[in-house]
């Protein structure tokens, strides 16, 4: 089975990121995930994750899927406006890329280009939208396409969110759209985590949990500080701390 069938059928499904490289060498990328082949279902290929300049995602998707590995493309509305939306999705489904996670973005005053202008033609919602049109075979201006792609769209969620039912609600408006599957940010509180999933569980929704090894202390801190959606709790953070100091001594 795919990673399509497996989510539609409800099975239980692992999924590796990975990041495109700064450059245009992926020998190295390929080797590491080799082992892994038969362990994971598919393969998130970021998009300039934390505004972080790299090689394109759908480059780096085509290759994974070239090198027999299912990849889950992701795409944001940071970089592109609605006609490089389009025309890049169309263009990864000419290679047979057909899993997506579709996602607003990080701005780019957080990367290593903060100079460089912010697009946002559309955010997640609009962009899953824009994707379900092109499946039925039309662009956003409604002009027919010759050829349809057959997408299979995930999106985000903040399972963290402070306002909780705002959260719940943008999980409607994605399935509503066309979203069939989720992923979340890395995952801590497993007790705070199971409270939001049994809200979500009105939708039927399809979650994927992150989960992420943290190396030590400095890591962990910068994750809870500085990304969206990652929220440690303080026992954890202290064990991580306690760990990391006995690690120097």
């Amino acid at each position: 089975m795919n990673f399509k069938e497996k989510i539609k059928d409800g099975k239980f499904v692992v999924t590796l990121e990975v990041e495109p490289p700064k450059g245009n060498l992926i020998s190295d990328i390929i080797d590491k995930i080799k082992p892994l082949k038969d362990k994971i279902d598919a393969y998130n290929v970021t998009d300039m994750q934390s505004s972080i300049m790299r090689m394109s995602s759908w480059a780096m998707a085509i290759k994974l899927k070239e090198n027999g590995f299912e990849p889950i493309l992701q795409l944001t509305c940071r970089d592109r406006n609605i006609l490089a939306l389009q025309g890049d999705l169309l263009g990864a489904s000419l290679f047979g890329i057909e899993n997506l996670l579709l996602l607003t973005g990080d701005n780019p005053s957080c990367g290593d280009h903060p100079e460089a202008k912010a697009v946002f033609d559309l955010n997640s919602v609009k962009l899953i939208n824009l994707t379900r049109n092109l499946n039925i075979g039309f662009d956003a201006s409604d002009n027919k396409l010759k050829g349809k792609p057959n997408f299979f769209m995930g999106a985000a969620l903040n399972p963290f969110n402070k306002d909780v039912g705002r959260e719940i609600g943008r999980l409607g408006e994605k399935i509503n759209a066309g979203a069939s599957f989720f992923q979340t940010q890395p995952i801590f509180d497993v007790d705070k985590f199971y409270q939001f999933a049994k809200k979500a569980n009105q939708f039927k929704a399809k979650i994927i949990a992150g989960v992420i090894l943290v190396k030590n202390y400095r890591s962990a801190k910068f994750l809870n500080d500085n990304i969206e959606g990652i929220n440690i709790p303080d026992i954890f953070l202290n064990q991580i701390g306690r760990a990391s100091c006995r690690e120097r001594v």
